[in-house]
């Protein structure tokens, strides 16, 4: 099995910063893209931003220019730093990735319980 830990959220006032972090554990044979997706109360989950094992990344159109995806491969660790925040981003943020196992040796969808941001004066 594997187990996304999303942390860093929290309250924040508007033109603040926080950083997200993921870290993946269990059998982990690797890890291909990961992202970060958010849901806000009564709206769709949507994608925030994905970054392939190399280092491909790309964002949503709300947050470009705002948010930057990183991930260390050696620690099976991704990151969001989200800077100038807006009340707009206040979401659920959830992590989530592509992962072989090594049980299965098979492509698996992973998701974490999700660490809340709140922007708000």
């Amino acid at each position: 099995q594997v187990q996304l830990v999303e942390s860093g959220g929290g309250l924040v006032q508007p033109g603040g910063s926080l950083r997200l972090s993921c870290a993946a554990s269990g059998s982990i044979f690797s890890i291909n893209p990961m992202g970060w997706y958010r849901q806000a109360p009564g709206k769709e989950r949507e994608l925030v931003a994905r970054i392939t094992w190399g280092g491909r990344t790309n964002y949503a159109d709300s947050v470009k220019g705002r948010f930057t995806i990183s991930r260390d491969n050696a620690k099976n660790t991704m990151y969001l730093q989200m800077n100038s925040l807006k009340p707009e981003d206040t979401a659920l943020y959830y992590c989530n990735a592509e992962v072989v196992t090594m049980a299965t040796m098979k492509l698996e969808d992973y998701w974490g319980q999700g660490t809340q941001v709140t922007v708000s004066s």
